[in-house]
C-alpha cells in the first residue's frame, strides 16, 4: 500500500519534473538531451540481446569520477562486459561519456514510478545493478527484486542526518534498503548507518575515490603555471552558494593594502601578494559567481577565456569543467567548498591525490570518514569559519605546505584497493 502510494505521488509530480528539466536545459543545454528516456522510452537506442550488462548508477559528476577505478576493475573481473551507465545529471553524462567503450551504453537514470523502471529493466536486461555511494529508490529495488536482477549498492555511505531522514520515512526507506542484494560500504560507520536500516551489508570496502588517478597532463600544466607566476595562489574550491560571497567580502573588508600587510607578516619566505582562485561546484552558477566578483569590486579572468595560460586578474575563475586536477595543481592551498556552509563538504581525496593542502570548515558530515583522516594525517587543517580559512592559507610557510603535501601522498596511497575488493566481491556474488 505505502509503494503504491508514493508510485501514484511521482506519477503526479511527473509533469513538474519535465518543466523543472525545461528550466536547467535553458542554463545546461545537457538536461534537454533525450528527455524521454528518464521516463524509459528507448525509442532512438536499439538493443540486441546480450549476457553480460553490468549496469552501473552514478547520480552526479563526483559519483561518476569515483566509478571510473571500479569500471575499470568491473571490465577486468568481466570479461566483455557491456557497460550500461546512468546518471541524473547533465555534468555526471558529460563526465560518463569519457569512460565508455565500444558496445557500452548510457542512458539517464529512469524516474522512479513503475511503468519507467520496468521499461528500462525490460530493454536493458542487467546482470547486475550497481548503485553508487547513495542512491537508492524504492520502486527500482523492488523490481530489481520481482526480476531477480541482483541490485548493490557500492561505495556506500550514510550520514547521521541521512539516516534520521530515513527513519522518518521509515514505512518507506526500510523496505528499499531492506531489499538490497547486497551493501559494500565505505567506512564502519557508515556500514553501522545503513544496518541500523536493515541493510544486508557484506563489508567494509574503503572508498573508491582513493583509486582514481588524477590526469597528469593537467596536474603538470598546473604546476608549471603556479611555479611561472612565483608568488602564491589560494583557491576555494567546489565553492556553493553563499560561500563566494563570504570569501569576497573578507578580501574587499580587509582591502589590497591589509592584504599584502598581513601576507607580509604571515608569510615571512613566500611572495606575500597572494592570487585569488574560485571554482563554483555548479557550472550554471559560473556567470553569476563573475558577475558577482564585479559587483564586489574586483576584477575577474575566467578560465575559458585563457589563451596558453592564466591571465592577470584579481580573482582567477575556474569555470571549466573536468579540469580539477589543473587547479589543485595550480594551488598552493585549496579551501574546500560545501564545508563553510552547513552543507556537509565535497569529495578532499581528489585534492590530496593531486598532492594539494586542504582547509576545511566546520560541516564535512558527508564526507566524515575522509576529513577526519585528513586531518589526522596532516594533509588537511579544520577552521572553524572562512574568516579563520582565510588567515590559515596566508600563513601557512612552504615548509608547512611541504610537510602536508607529503601526508597527501601518503594518505591516498594506504587507502587504495577499494574498487578492486569490490569488483571481486560482485563476481563471487554472480557466481553463487
Amino acid at each position: 500500500m505505502t509503494l503504491w502510494l508514493y508510485s501514484w505521488v511521482l506519477r503526479l509530480m511527473q509533469p513538474l519534473m519535465r518543466r523543472k528539466l525545461m528550466r536547467r536545459a535553458a542554463a545546461e543545454p545537457g538536461y534537454g538531451v533525450a528527455v524521454e528516456e528518464r521516463f524509459g522510452h528507448y525509442a532512438g537506442m536499439p538493443l540486441r540481446a546480450v549476457e553480460q550488462v553490468v549496469w552501473v548508477h552514478a547520480v552526479s559528476l563526483g559519483e561518476t569520477r569515483a566509478a571510473a577505478a571500479l569500471i575499470d576493475e568491473l571490465r577486468a573481473a568481466f570479461p566483455g562486459m557491456r557497460l550500461l551507465f546512468t546518471h541524473g545529471t547533465a555534468t555526471g553524462m558529460a563526465q560518463g561519456k569519457l569512460l565508455l567503450k565500444s558496445g557500452d551504453l548510457q542512458t539517464w537514470q529512469p524516474w522512479d514510478t513503475p511503468g519507467a523502471v520496468g521499461r528500462f529493466l525490460d530493454h536493458f536486461k542487467p546482470r547486475v545493478g550497481l548503485l553508487v555511494e547513495t542512491e537508492v529508490w524504492p520502486n527500482m529495488v523492488a523490481a530489481c527484486k520481482r526480476a531477480a536482477i541482483p541490485l548493490c549498492l557500492v561505495n556506500a555511505r550514510l550520514s547521521d542526518k541521512s539516516l534520521h531522514q530515513a527513519q522518518r520515512l521509515a514505512w518507506l526507506a526500510l523496505p528499499a534498503y531492506q531489499g538490497l542484494r547486497a551493501v559494500w560500504a565505505q567506512a564502519p560507520a557508515d556500514a553501522k548507518r545503513l544496518e541500523a536500516l536493515g541493510a544486508p551489508v557484506r563489508g567494509v570496502m574503503g572508498n573508491f575515490k582513493y583509486d582514481a588517478s588524477p590526469d597528469p597532463g593537467q596536474l603538470l600544466q598546473g604546476r608549471a603555471w603556479r611555479q611561472a607566476l612565483g608568488r602564491p595562489v589560494l583557491m576555494l574550491a567546489v565553492s556553493r552558494e553563499g560561500e563566494e560571497l563570504q570569501l569576497l567580502d573578507i578580501l574587499r573588508r580587509k582591502g589590497a593594502a591589509a592584504r599584502a600587510e598581513l601576507a607580509q607578516a604571515a608569510i615571512k619566505s613566500r611572495a606575500s601578494d597572494p592570487q585569488w582562485m574560485i571554482v563554483p561546484r555548479h557550472p550554471q552558477r559560473f556567470d553569476e559567481i563573475a558577475q558577482l566578483c564585479v559587483q564586489e569590486g574586483f576584477s575577474v579572468s575566467r578560465r575559458s577565456q585563457w589563451r596558453g595560460a592564466p591571465e592577470p586578474a584579481d580573482i582567477w575563475l575556474g569555470d571549466s569543467l573536468g579540469e580539477m586536477a589543473l587547479y589543485y595543481g595550480l594551488s598552493d592551498v585549496a579551501l574546500l567548498g560545501g564545508s563553510f556552509a552547513p552543507l556537509g563538504g565535497h569529495n578532499l581525496i581528489e585534492a590530496a591525490a593531486c598532492g594539494c593542502p586542504v582547509l576545511l570548515g566546520p560541516h564535512t558530515f558527508n564526507f566524515a570518514q575522509a576529513a577526519q583522516l585528513a586531518v589526522q594525517s596532516g594533509a588537511a587543517l579544520q577552521v572553524p569559519d572562512m574568516d579563520a580559512a582565510v588567515a590559515q592559507a596566508l600563513a601557512l610557510s612552504s615548509g608547512a605546505l611541504r610537510e602536508m603535501r607529503e601526508a597527501a601522498s601518503v594518505m591516498t596511497a594506504s587507502h587504495q584497493g577499494a574498487a578492486r575488493r569490490t569488483a571481486q566481491a560482485v563476481r563471487a556474488l554472480l557466481v553463487l
